[in-house]
């Protein structure tokens, strides 16, 4: 079945930078779309970046762009955000999950994993 397995997160400093992975298991993850989404205590989830099938597309939110960026390795079927610059509102628990990558952001929020913490703070 499909699986998706988050890592990296951690504690960092404001300014710092951290790389989470999300592993993909049970089905080939460059045939797909696929983002990363975050969802801060009290807040709504918010679409960050997505990829589309054949990397046609690729988008970012105005709050991390020119900070993050997203990537895949198709032969190790993982998906990638490198986080640069990293600021406390990026704190949150962040998702990758299925989607369809659209210029305008990711549209719908389809099988995701368990989520890894990123807090940043001094």
């Amino acid at each position: 079945q499909v699986q998706l397995v988050e890592s990296g997160g951690g504690l960092v400093q404001p300014g710092g930078s951290l790389r989470l992975s999300c592993a993909g298991s049970g089905f080939t993850l460059e045939y797909y779309g696929i983002g990363w989404f975050r969802q801060a205590p009290g807040k709504e989830r918010e679409g960050v970046s997505c990829i589309s099938s054949g990397d046609g597309i690729t988008y970012y939110s105005d709050s991390v762009n020119g900070r993050f960026t997203i990537s895949r390795d198709n032969a190790k079927n993982t998906l990638y955000l490198q986080m640069n610059n990293l600021k406390p509102e990026d704190t949150a628990i962040y998702y990758c999950a299925m989607t369809h990558c659209l210029d305008r952001g990711p549209q719908g929020f389809g099988s995701s994993g368990q989520g890894t913490q990123v807090t940043v703070s001094s």
